[in-house]
């Protein structure tokens, strides 16, 4: 029953993913294409400034340059835009695999307590427990009497297994320590804080900033800021030179 409950509240959940995911690719195949387009204007924007720029005046190779850079710097925008889109998809997906992955845990100890309660044994620890008995029974002592126990079943062993602690090491996986699991231990840090990619991000315009990647948050942005944008760091350096 409890099982049919996560299932039905999970499904729940990602009844609209595929629209949202769809929508997003939608969208970044409308970026790909606007930006396929920008480059076909570049391109010939060039052809036409290498063919005509001896004979243009300089205001003239000024305004035809400056046309060019305007349609690199949309092109780059919709590059970038593809990105966030990309990292917004990937943060929709991961949500959800976190959601399940912290309701099986919390299923698998529901299950536990229940089985606890009920005293059910597993098939394995009934054998395993036969099995000890039998090997006590063999063994004699001085005299020659069997043994009644042994130290596994003394009062203090017996508090040891009783105890919270030892309960406790046996739910192994507990829904926040999944919840604050990362999906992959590989996968790449950025930022200031030197932590994975989630929500929104901006590259420094540094071709050679050893970040590169920085979260909104982390550097004080609520908004894509127009133009370029260098990080902190690569504006001290900026400064300094």
């Amino acid at each position: 029953m409890a099982k049919a409950i996560y299932l039905e509240h999970y499904l729940d959940s990602i009844e609209n993913l595929p629209c949202e995911l769809q929508r997003n690719f939608t969208l970044m195949r409308e970026l790909d294409s606007r930006t396929e387009e920008k480059k076909g204007e570049i391109d010939k924007l060039a052809e036409e400034y290498i063919a005509n720029v001896r004979t243009l005046a300089s205001e003239q190779r000024v305004e035809h340059l400056q046309k060019i850079q305007n349609a690199y710097s949309k092109c780059k925008e919709y590059s970038d835009d593809k990105v966030q889109l990309a990292m917004q998809t990937y943060e929709m997906v991961d949500k959800h695999i976190r959601r399940l992955d912290a309701d099986l845990a919390r299923f698998e100890n529901e299950l536990k307590e229940k089985l606890d309660v009920s005293g059910y044994e597993s098939p394995d620890n009934r054998a395993l427990k036969k099995g000890a008995r039998g090997g006590l029974k063999e063994k004699k002592g001085p005299r020659g009497r069997g043994r009644k126990g042994s130290d596994e079943d003394s009062p203090q062993k017996k508090k040891i297994k009783n105890s919270p602690e030892f309960g406790d090491s046996l739910l192994s996986v507990q829904p926040s320590d999944v919840l604050d699991m990362p999906v992959d231990p590989n996968e790449p840090t950025y930022c200031l804080c030197h932590q994975v990619s989630y929500g929104e991000m901006i590259g420094c315009d540094n071709p050679d900033c050893p970040i590169e990647w920085f979260h909104f948050a982390c550097v004080d942005l609520t908004t894509k800021p127009k133009g370029k944008w260098f990080c902190p760091r690569c504006t001290q350096d900026r400064k300094k030179k």
